[in-house]
């Protein structure tokens, strides 16, 4: 008898693997890192210009939101970094077995929070 497939998705009651998890993060984090490219080169820009512009960038960048949203880019690089070393891996069909594959997506979000935590923290 054929398995009846679901008619409706309860998508928030769906329960995703920790691999999959670090993957849709590496997926958003991308988007996130393209995103923020226009902020980025704006920033650059302007403390590059002259020593006034730079002081007033300075000054903007001093702001707590501004901060966390630095902080959470700093994220986005790191873990976008840390899961594309992992699909490397993966792609040349190392550490493919599940509980491997389950162990480096822990490694991938520890590593990629702890750095966080440590860069963020000695640059807030």
């Amino acid at each position: 008898m054929a398995k009846e497939r679901p008619k409706h998705l309860d998508l928030p009651k769906i329960r995703l693997p920790l691999p999959g998890i670090v993957s849709i993060l590496h997926r958003v984090s991308g988007a996130l890192m393209f995103l923020s490219i226009p902020l980025v080169l704006w920033l650059l820009s302007g403390s590059l210009s002259n020593e006034a512009t730079y002081d007033a960038f300075r000054g903007f960048i001093s702001h707590p939101v501004i901060k966390l949203g630095l902080v959470a880019l700093l994220w986005a690089y790191l873990h976008h970094a840390c899961a594309g070393v992992r699909f490397l891996f993966l792609d040349a069909h190392r550490g493919i077995e599940l509980s491997t594959a389950r162990m480096t997506a822990k490694v991938v979000l520890f590593v990629s929070i702890a750095l966080t935590a440590v860069i963020g923290g000695v640059l807030w």
